[in-house]
C-alpha cells in the first residue's frame, strides 16, 4: 500500500511539473488567465479546483495540529495546488509504517475515538492511540 501511495504521488508530482513548466514555456500565466477568463467552464473548473484545495487544506490543518504549519501549508496548496498536495502526502508516507493501518496514516496523532479504535487501526488499541490535544494547539478541546 505504502508503495502504491508513493508511487500515485510520485506520478502525479510529475505530471504536474511537466504540464505546468509546459503551460508556462508557452504562455505566462496573466496573461492565460486573461484570456480564458470569460469561458465558464474555465471559472467553473478553477472553482472546483480551489474548493478541492479548500477540503484537503481542512483535513491538513486539522492533522497538523499546529498554526504556524496549517498557515503554511496553506499558502503552498494554494498557490501550488496538486504539487503541495502530493508532496504533503509523500511527507506523510516517509513517517507511517503500514502495519499501524491506514487510518493511523488519515489521522495522524489524532487516534481513533472510543468504538472505532480495535476495529479501523490494524487492530490496535494501545493508549497511545488515545486524542492528545496540546494547549494552545489548533485542536485544543475548548
Amino acid at each position: 500500500m505504502k508503495l502504491l501511495l508513493t508511487c500515485i504521488c510520485l506520478a502525479v508530482l510529475t505530471l504536474m511539473l511537466y504540464v505546468t513548466i509546459s503551460a508556462s514555456l508557452q504562455q505566462d500565466l496573466v496573461s492565460a488567465t486573461r484570456q480564458l477568463w470569460p469561458d465558464g467552464w474555465f471559472r467553473a473548473t478553477l472553482a472546483d479546483a480551489y474548493c478541492g484545495f479548500l477540503f484537503f487544506w481542512l483535513w491538513v490543518a486539522w492533522r497538523e495540529q499546529s498554526l504556524p504549519k496549517g498557515i503554511l501549508w496553506f499558502v503552498l496548496i494554494m498557490a501550488l495546488g496538486n504539487l503541495a498536495m502530493a508532496g504533503y502526502i509523500l511527507l506523510q508516507l516517509r513517517n507511517w509504517n503500514p502495519s499501524d493501518g491506514v487510518a493511523r496514516l488519515l489521522l495522524g496523532s489524532h487516534g481513533l475515538p472510543g468504538i472505532f479504535r480495535g476495529s479501523v487501526a490494524g487492530g490496535k488499541t494501545d493508549q497511545a492511540d488515545a486524542v492528545r490535544r496540546e494547549p494552545g494547539s489548533m485542536n485544543e478541546i475548548r
